[in-house]
């Protein structure tokens, strides 16, 4: 680095500092390619060349099973827009895009609440009593494997034999004795939501309560001088603190959501009475692998993956219009 003095006008002479670049070393190089030229290489390899290769199946007509493969453009796409069934996945897919993480979040969020600054309004600022108890309890479905936990709650809704239609007939609930929560148009969604929902709702409990933890204790104590509520110290103040965390959660909870093949294949193998619970994955596993339409599924495959990626836009999108980069910046500053 080398140092020049400038005469500047009406003072002293100024200072310019011109950095030389450094040599290229052999340590120095050595770094960038098992720090930076491996893992980038680990990355095209395994996630963009599939991809791509997706992209190019995508427009061809493989049937998976043989090495012919004709080029037919976009075809598949054109097809996939007039599949009723297909898009009636679509449709399933968005729905539990929306309900599940907004449904999850708001009971993980009045959980950890509840576990964290919901306890006595006087002294210090605390959860409830024996919290480390219901946090253990409601972190314990996250630890069952999805299929295990599709399983055990199929055979909850089972009609007639299952836990859920005794426990409707004991409390004077008749009608639902013999009821099939899966196999109605009109239950089967909400049924299978109920499922995910409970799965999921414990982990992103934790998630929120370690992030509540980290908010400094003087500030829920200035709330609670001020006269706020549990409420408005909630709405006001802990989401507020805690947005990224909350934005974090939306997104992996939606990509779960757009997924959501496990819990639906366990749960209504066939996607449920009038396609009411099939999810695109569903139907990309079933025209794969029964119908052996390798390319035609490798197009829903791309749409699948379009879908989540703008899902994740809305959502990063959403939180910017909303205030959240404004925040960051005036954190910054």
């Amino acid at each position: 680095m080398t140092v020049t003095p400038e005469a500047v006008p009406g003072g002293g002479p100024k200072r310019s500092v011109t950095r030389r670049r450094r040599p290229l070393t052999f340590d120095r190089a050595s770094f960038m390619v098992v720090f930076l030229g491996l893992p980038l290489a680990v990355f095209v390899i395994f996630v963009v060349s599939p991809f791509v290769q997706a992209l190019y199946y995508s427009l061809t007509d493989w049937s998976g099973f043989s090495s012919g493969q004709n080029f037919v453009g976009f075809d598949n796409y054109v097809k996939l827009f007039h599949d009723d069934i297909f898009l009636k996945a679509v449709r399933n897919n968005i729905l539990l895009a929306i309900v599940v993480p907004i449904v999850t979040i708001l009971l993980a969020l009045a959980l950890a609440t509840l576990v964290t600054i919901g306890g006595s309004g006087t002294g210090t600022v605390r959860g409830l009593r024996n919290s480390g108890f219901y946090r253990i309890v409601s972190f314990f479905p996250y630890v069952i494997p999805a299929i295990v936990i599709g399983l055990i709650w199929a055979q909850v809704f089972t009609p007639g034999s299952g836990v859920l239609d005794a426990v409707l007939s004991k409390i004077g609930l008749h009608q639902f004795e013999n009821y099939a929560w899966l196999g109605d148009a009109r239950t089967a969604m909400p049924a299978s939501m109920f499922v995910m929902i409970w799965g999921f709702v414990g982990f992103y409990m934790v998630l929120f309560i370690a992030a509540i933890r980290g908010i400094d204790p003087e500030v829920f104590e200035a709330a609670r001088i001020d006269g706020a509520g549990r409420f408005r110290t909630a709405v006001s103040l802990t989401v507020p603190l805690i947005r990224d965390n909350v934005q974090t959660a939306y997104i992996y909870l939606g990509i779960a959501a757009l997924d959501a093949f496990v819990y639906m294949q366990a749960l209504n193998p066939g996607g449920g009475p009038q396609n009411s619970t099939l999810v695109m994955p569903q139907q990309l596993f079933t025209t794969a692998f029964t119908k052996g339409q390798f390319g035609y599924s490798t197009a829903m495959g791309v749409i699948l993956a379009a879908v989540t990626m703008l899902f994740a836009l809305v959502v990063f999108t959403v939180n910017a219009l909303t205030g959240g980069r404004e925040r960051k910046v005036k954190e910054r500053r």
